[in-house]
Protein backbone atom coordinates (compact mmCIF):
# COMPACT_ATOMS: atom_id res chain seq x y z
CA UNK A 1 0.00 0.00 0.00
CA UNK A 2 2.90 2.38 0.63
CA UNK A 3 3.93 2.62 -3.03
CA UNK A 4 0.36 3.59 -3.97
CA UNK A 5 0.21 6.29 -1.33
CA UNK A 6 3.57 7.58 -2.50
CA UNK A 7 2.37 7.82 -6.10
CA UNK A 8 -0.84 9.63 -5.13
CA UNK A 9 1.09 12.10 -2.99
CA UNK A 10 3.62 12.68 -5.74
CA UNK A 11 0.87 13.25 -8.34
CA UNK A 12 -0.87 15.76 -6.10
CA UNK A 13 2.37 17.61 -5.48
CA UNK A 14 3.07 17.78 -9.23
CA UNK A 15 -0.45 19.14 -9.91
CA UNK A 16 -0.13 21.98 -7.41
CA UNK A 17 3.38 22.76 -8.64
CA UNK A 18 2.20 23.10 -12.23
CA UNK A 19 -0.84 25.11 -11.21
CA UNK A 20 1.27 27.52 -9.21
CA UNK A 21 3.77 28.05 -12.00
CA UNK A 22 1.27 28.52 -14.82
CA UNK A 23 2.23 31.48 -17.06
CA UNK A 24 -0.88 31.43 -19.23
CA UNK A 25 -1.93 34.97 -20.22
CA UNK A 26 -5.55 36.12 -20.74
CA UNK A 27 -6.70 36.04 -24.33
CA UNK A 28 -6.21 39.40 -26.08
CA UNK A 29 -9.33 41.47 -26.68
CA UNK A 30 -10.49 41.54 -30.28
CA UNK A 31 -9.43 44.69 -32.12
CA UNK A 32 -12.14 47.33 -32.41
CA UNK A 33 -13.73 47.51 -35.82
CA UNK A 34 -12.61 50.52 -37.81
CA UNK A 35 -15.35 53.10 -38.25
CA UNK A 36 -16.38 53.61 -41.85
CA UNK A 37 -15.17 56.90 -43.28
CA UNK A 38 -17.84 59.53 -43.84
CA UNK A 39 -18.80 59.94 -47.47
CA UNK A 40 -17.32 63.12 -48.95
CA UNK A 41 -19.77 65.95 -49.48
CA UNK A 42 -20.52 66.30 -53.18
CA UNK A 43 -20.13 69.68 -54.80
CA UNK A 44 -22.63 70.72 -57.47
CA UNK A 45 -22.03 73.03 -60.41
CA UNK A 46 -24.57 75.49 -61.76
CA UNK A 47 -24.23 77.32 -65.07
CA UNK A 48 -25.55 80.84 -65.45
CA UNK A 49 -26.20 82.08 -68.97
CA UNK A 50 -26.42 85.86 -68.88
CA UNK A 51 -26.68 88.85 -71.19
CA UNK A 52 -22.92 89.37 -70.74
CA UNK A 53 -21.85 85.74 -71.15
CA UNK A 54 -21.73 82.56 -69.08
CA UNK A 55 -20.26 81.77 -65.70
CA UNK A 56 -20.26 78.63 -63.57
CA UNK A 57 -20.53 78.39 -59.81
CA UNK A 58 -19.56 75.44 -57.65
CA UNK A 59 -21.87 74.86 -54.71
CA UNK A 60 -20.29 73.57 -51.48
CA UNK A 61 -23.01 72.25 -49.14
CA UNK A 62 -20.47 71.82 -46.34
CA UNK A 63 -19.93 75.59 -46.26
CA UNK A 64 -23.59 76.47 -45.65
CA UNK A 65 -25.96 73.49 -46.04
CA UNK A 66 -29.23 75.36 -45.54
CA UNK A 67 -28.32 78.10 -48.02
CA UNK A 68 -26.92 75.61 -50.54
CA UNK A 69 -30.13 73.58 -50.52
CA UNK A 70 -32.33 76.65 -50.94
CA UNK A 71 -30.20 77.87 -53.85
CA UNK A 72 -30.37 74.54 -55.69
CA UNK A 73 -34.12 74.32 -55.12
CA UNK A 74 -34.53 77.79 -56.63
CA UNK A 75 -32.40 76.91 -59.66
CA UNK A 76 -34.34 73.69 -60.29
CA UNK A 77 -37.60 75.64 -60.16
CA UNK A 78 -36.38 78.14 -62.76
CA UNK A 79 -36.58 80.99 -60.28
CA UNK A 80 -33.68 82.97 -61.73
CA UNK A 81 -34.76 82.86 -65.37
CA UNK A 82 -34.78 86.44 -66.72
CA UNK A 83 -33.96 87.89 -63.29
CA UNK A 84 -32.00 91.16 -63.39
CA UNK A 85 -28.75 92.07 -61.67
CA UNK A 86 -30.51 95.04 -60.10
CA UNK A 87 -27.83 96.18 -57.63
CA UNK A 88 -24.32 96.22 -59.04
CA UNK A 89 -21.78 98.21 -57.05
CA UNK A 90 -18.31 98.34 -58.66
CA UNK A 91 -15.53 96.71 -56.70
CA UNK A 92 -18.05 95.40 -54.16
CA UNK A 93 -20.98 93.14 -55.15
CA UNK A 94 -23.39 92.15 -57.91
CA UNK A 95 -26.81 91.43 -56.42
CA UNK A 96 -29.79 89.57 -57.91
CA UNK A 97 -32.59 87.30 -56.83
CA UNK A 98 -35.89 89.14 -57.23
CA UNK A 99 -37.72 87.11 -59.85
CA UNK A 100 -38.85 88.36 -63.25
CA UNK A 101 -42.45 87.53 -62.32
CA UNK A 102 -43.90 88.75 -59.00
CA UNK A 103 -45.76 85.46 -58.58
CA UNK A 104 -42.45 83.60 -58.48
CA UNK A 105 -41.02 86.02 -55.93
CA UNK A 106 -44.09 85.48 -53.73
CA UNK A 107 -43.86 81.70 -54.11
CA UNK A 108 -40.37 81.62 -52.63
CA UNK A 109 -40.84 84.35 -50.04
CA UNK A 110 -40.22 81.80 -47.29
CA UNK A 111 -37.42 82.54 -44.86
CA UNK A 112 -34.74 80.03 -43.99
CA UNK A 113 -32.54 79.84 -40.92
CA UNK A 114 -29.02 81.22 -40.97
CA UNK A 115 -25.97 79.03 -41.48
CA UNK A 116 -22.85 79.59 -39.37
CA UNK A 117 -20.18 81.49 -41.27
CA UNK A 118 -17.42 78.96 -41.88
CA UNK A 119 -16.06 80.43 -45.11
CA UNK A 120 -14.96 83.99 -45.69
CA UNK A 121 -16.64 86.26 -48.25
CA UNK A 122 -13.71 85.97 -50.61
CA UNK A 123 -13.54 87.25 -54.17
CA UNK A 124 -15.94 85.25 -56.31
CA UNK A 125 -18.04 83.70 -53.56
CA UNK A 126 -21.86 83.63 -53.60
CA UNK A 127 -23.81 84.59 -50.49
CA UNK A 128 -27.46 85.18 -49.62
CA UNK A 129 -28.52 88.73 -48.94
CA UNK A 130 -30.46 89.15 -45.74
CA UNK A 131 -32.64 91.69 -43.95
CA UNK A 132 -31.63 90.43 -40.50
CA UNK A 133 -31.25 87.16 -38.57
CA UNK A 134 -32.90 84.14 -40.20
CA UNK A 135 -34.32 86.27 -43.02
CA UNK A 136 -32.81 84.70 -46.14
CA UNK A 137 -35.18 83.94 -49.02
CA UNK A 138 -33.87 84.14 -52.61
CA UNK A 139 -31.66 87.20 -53.07
CA UNK A 140 -27.97 86.57 -53.64
CA UNK A 141 -24.84 88.55 -54.29
CA UNK A 142 -21.52 87.74 -55.89
CA UNK A 143 -18.52 89.19 -54.12
CA UNK A 144 -16.58 90.98 -56.83
CA UNK A 145 -13.80 91.76 -54.40
CA UNK A 146 -12.64 90.26 -51.10
CA UNK A 147 -15.30 91.24 -48.54
CA UNK A 148 -14.18 89.63 -45.28
CA UNK A 149 -15.82 92.49 -43.40
CA UNK A 150 -19.15 90.78 -44.11
CA UNK A 151 -18.19 87.60 -42.23
CA UNK A 152 -18.86 89.06 -38.78
CA UNK A 153 -22.26 90.29 -39.98
CA UNK A 154 -23.54 86.74 -40.54
CA UNK A 155 -23.22 86.47 -44.31
CA UNK A 156 -22.38 82.83 -45.03
CA UNK A 157 -21.00 81.98 -48.50
CA UNK A 158 -22.20 78.69 -49.97
CA UNK A 159 -20.61 78.67 -53.45
CA UNK A 160 -17.90 80.18 -55.59
CA UNK A 161 -17.56 81.20 -59.22
CA UNK A 162 -15.10 78.76 -60.80
CA UNK A 163 -15.42 79.80 -64.44
CA UNK A 164 -16.25 83.13 -66.06
CA UNK A 165 -15.62 85.44 -63.13
CA UNK A 166 -14.68 88.17 -65.61
CA UNK A 167 -18.29 88.07 -66.85
CA UNK A 168 -19.63 89.03 -63.43
CA UNK A 169 -17.40 92.10 -63.37
CA UNK A 170 -18.99 93.45 -66.55
CA UNK A 171 -22.60 93.68 -65.39
CA UNK A 172 -24.06 97.16 -65.91
CA UNK A 173 -23.58 99.27 -62.79
CA UNK A 174 -24.72 102.69 -64.00
CA UNK A 175 -27.94 102.69 -61.99
CA UNK A 176 -26.22 102.11 -58.65
CA UNK A 177 -28.83 101.51 -55.96
CA UNK A 178 -31.62 103.37 -57.76
CA UNK A 179 -33.86 100.33 -58.54
CA UNK A 180 -36.50 100.08 -55.81
CA UNK A 181 -36.58 96.57 -54.38
CA UNK A 182 -40.15 96.91 -53.18
CA UNK A 183 -41.30 97.85 -56.68
CA UNK A 184 -39.30 94.98 -58.19
CA UNK A 185 -41.02 92.64 -55.75
CA UNK A 186 -44.45 93.97 -56.69
CA UNK A 187 -44.00 94.46 -60.44
CA UNK A 188 -40.96 92.40 -61.47
CA UNK A 189 -39.47 93.00 -64.89
CA UNK A 190 -42.38 95.19 -65.95
CA UNK A 191 -40.94 97.85 -63.65
CA UNK A 192 -37.26 97.22 -64.36
CA UNK A 193 -37.57 97.06 -68.14
CA UNK A 194 -39.34 100.39 -68.30
CA UNK A 195 -37.19 102.26 -65.78
CA UNK A 196 -33.81 100.52 -65.97
CA UNK A 197 -33.54 98.95 -69.42
CA UNK A 198 -29.76 98.53 -69.39
CA UNK A 199 -29.64 96.10 -66.49
CA UNK A 200 -27.98 92.79 -67.32
CA UNK A 201 -29.95 89.63 -66.68
CA UNK A 202 -29.87 85.86 -66.34
CA UNK A 203 -31.17 83.99 -69.37
CA UNK A 204 -31.28 80.77 -67.41
CA UNK A 205 -29.51 78.91 -64.62
CA UNK A 206 -29.14 75.14 -64.80
CA UNK A 207 -27.58 72.41 -62.67
CA UNK A 208 -24.79 70.67 -64.60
Amino acid sequence: MKPICFLLAASAALFFLLAGCSSEKPAPKPAAEAKPEAAPVQTVRVKFETSKGDFIVEVHPEWAPIGAKRFLDLVKDGYYTNARFFRVLPNYIAQFGLAAQPAMTRKWNRRIEDDPVVRTNAYGTLTFATAGPNARTAQLFINIRSNQVLDSQGFAPFAKVVEGMSVTEKFYSGYGEAPDQELITRRGNAYLSSQFPRLDFIKQATVL
